[in-house]
């Protein structure tokens, strides 16, 4: 029976990956978030993998906050990309298999087709500058390393779009929603199912990109929320990129190809409004 330590678990990702495992009941599970093992913590990370017989090591943890993320550069780098070294080095020296979870934002959003895993890198921001650093430490120092970047992530856990957006459509008359930044949406347990048919054909080392099916923008996607949660009395109106200032830049174009990973794992992905139901139907509203 494998060991599979699963960090983050708290997030959403990690949350959805203690749901599967109730169904993935022929592998043995260590569930941590920080008050359970603090992953910036070089020792401690290779004491817990150690000591527990770690087969395959998941990490859902990261600091996640874009904005925030550009006043506080060292905590971002700690998190995502120190700790994803000590945790590497720890998979490879108990012969573990590594899955870390990654983002769109290595890519700087000026593509106009769906991102390929070869493409070239080119983050414009703390957080992607951070991701990136951290898939290099995984692959350098794991040779059983695979990287997941997904994009958009939403589930019945912790706070997202989907949840912000409901919470808008039922308190407010209308909303303003940006229009001009495409990607797609991605259900946290779909990946989560992505993840455990890695684990279950073994993990076959490299760069892989998952998000559900389809393309849509911000506004799209709001429109779909509302329609399928029932909300009508809420004006939804396109904004533009400009009239919402962030602090960090957004990719405009986050469309990721999923052709590898379908191949590799033999997996199908759902469409993304297939999975918004799905997600919207769990939260009741």
């Amino acid at each position: 029976m494998k060991n599979i330590l699963v960090t983050g678990a708290n997030g959403q990702l990690g949350n959805e990956m203690r749901v599967l495992s109730l169904e993935n009941k022929e592998y043995n599970y260590f569930f941590t978030d920080v008050a359970e093992l603090d992953i910036c913590d070089e020792k401690a990370v290779m004491a817990f993998v150690k000591e527990n017989e770690i087969d395959v090591i998941v990490n859902c943890a990261a600091y996640t906050a874009v904005d925030k993320a550009e006043d506080n550069q060292e905590l971002c780098a700690k998190l995502n990309s120190e700790a994803v070294g000590y945790l590497a080095k720890a998979a490879e020296e108990n012969q573990a298999e590594f899955i870390q979870i990654s983002t769109d934002y290595v890519f700087d959003g000026t593509n106009y087709v769906p991102y390929r895993e070869t493409e070239p890198t080119c983050p414009n921001s703390v957080y992607g500058v951070t991701k990136l650093a951290g898939e290099k430490k995984a692959l350098e120092y794991c040779s059983k390393a695979m990287i997941i970047r997904t994009a958009w992530l939403y589930s019945v856990f912790g706070n997202n779009f989907v949840k912000t957006m409901i919470r808008l459509g039922k308190e407010r008359e209308s909303l303003g929603v940006i229009f001009d930044q495409i990607g797609t949406p991605t259900y946290a347990r779909d990946l989560a199912s992505a993840v455990f048919a890695a684990i279950r054909k073994g993990i076959i080392p490299g760069i892989y990109h998952f998000s559900n099916e389809g393309v849509c923008s911000w506004y799209d996607f709001t429109k779909s929320i509302h329609r399928i949660a029932g909300i009508g009395n809420c004006k939804v109106s396109p904004l533009h990129t400009d009239e919402y200032p962030a602090k960090a830049p957004r990719p405009h174009y986050s469309v990721l190809d999923k052709t590898k990973i379908k191949h590799t794992y033999g997996i199908e992905i759902p469409h993304w409004e297939e999975s918004l139901e799905q997600c919207i139907k769990e939260l009741n509203v």
